[in-house]
């Protein structure tokens, strides 16, 4: 049964940084693309980055590139979220997902989904 835990989610100021974790069991985790999706209140569901289990190569959304670094450690079976120069806008409840796609940014190519973390930002 696979499972996947976030963790590191909370409150935040504008400006400030969260990194969250995402920690798998149940899958060959070196062989499943890790992503990480948003929902924020009243919207719909938003990909936000996604880490092919191929080539590590790393895809973001453009409204936060630049500012959110996702990377995994095979070794834990982690995958992560650094959230840099957070925005009131970024509250929502963020969700990681896997998919055996070498590359997946859309939520329909992802079979696995954690429960999610919040993440507030506000002063």
């Amino acid at each position: 049964q696979v499972q996947l835990v976030e963790s590191g989610g909370g409150l935040v100021q504008p400006g400030g940084s969260l990194r969250l974790s995402c920690s798998a069991s149940g899958l060959r985790f070196s062989l499943y693309t890790m992503g990480w999706f948003r929902q924020g209140p009243g919207k719909e569901r938003e990909f936000l980055a996604a880490i092919s289990y191929r080539d590590r190569r790393a895809n973001y959304a453009d409204s936060v590139r630049g500012r959110f670094t996702i990377s995994r450690d095979n070794v834990k079976n982690t995958v992560y979220l650094q959230m840099d120069n957070l925005k009131p806008e970024d509250t929502a409840i963020y969700s990681c997902a896997a998919s055996g796609r070498a590359r997946a940014l859309a939520s329909y190519e992802y079979s696995d989904w954690g429960q999610g973390t919040q993440v507030t930002v506000s002063s």
